[in-house]
């Protein structure tokens, strides 16, 4: 078996409230493979969404280990952690996130230009074209349909070829069928890549295409189809 590019132990997030402080995962022990498509499901408030963003080091964890492609984030001051991402990760959200004053192509650009790529147009385009849009890259996001900006946001969460791909409800603002073309788009980019997908979502058969399925209940996980951790 592979050694696994995402783990966490003992993790715990509490987030202050005016009520006081609010337990958002408790006690979390979690690992993903290299290579693999898994499926994080549960009820709203289960805590899915709060276990990426600390996976991405977008929400730093109160307590326990986290370590991301062997990285352990604890120890990594913010910009470290962006560059990480950066480097690591690729993140798709339910909303699109896109720059409105960019082209498709500027915005799948944008992340390789931070980085400081020479060839960071000829890639996007590459990219673009990969994804079926290479005949709307100078169309802005307000001239996409809902679906197409889905794509131009997987192009660029995918630029920088990441190791691990963030997905939180990425068919959530998609009708059933173009949420079903964007689906398949990113399960081919993941498999073609080899990279490690962690899909967050609602949808049970979405979850069932996946290799495993990990369920989460009150900020714990209740449920899981493959035992990673030893």
């Amino acid at each position: 078996m592979t050694e696994p590019i995402v783990v966490l132990k003992n993790v715990r997030l509490t987030l202050p409230s005016r009520a006081g402080p609010v337990s958002i995962l408790r006690d979390v022990d979690f690992a993903a493979r290299e290579g693999q498509p898994l499926a994080i499901v549960g009820p709203s408030g289960s805590g899915k969404t709060s276990l990426l963003m600390v996976i991405a080091g977008l929400e730093r964890a109160t307590s326990g280990k986290v370590v991301v492609a062997g990285h352990d984030l604890s120890r990594l001051n913010e910009d470290e952690l962006a560059l990480m991402r950066g480097a690591e990760i690729g993140i798709v959200f339910q909303s699109f996130y896109l720059v409105p004053t960019m082209t498709a192509l500027e915005n799948v650009a944008l992340p390789l230009e931070f980085a400081g790529a020479a060839d960071a147009t000829t890639t996007a385009r590459e990219l673009l074209q990969e994804v079926g849009l290479s005949h709307r890259i100078e169309h802005f996001p307000a001239q996409l349909s809902g679906g197409e900006q889905q794509r131009v946001a997987i192009a660029r969460a995918l630029s920088r070829r990441p190791k691990l791909i963030l997905a939180d409800e990425p068919t959530g603002n998609l009708d059933r069928r173009t949420g079903g073309q964007v689906i398949d788009l990113l399960f081919g980019l993941q498999r073609r890549r080899g990279a490690t997908l962690i899909l967050v979502t609602h949808d049970e058969r979405l979850a069932e295409a996946c290799e495993r399925t990990v369920r989460m209940a009150d900020g714990r996980v209740e449920g899981d189809t493959e035992a990673v951790l030893s």
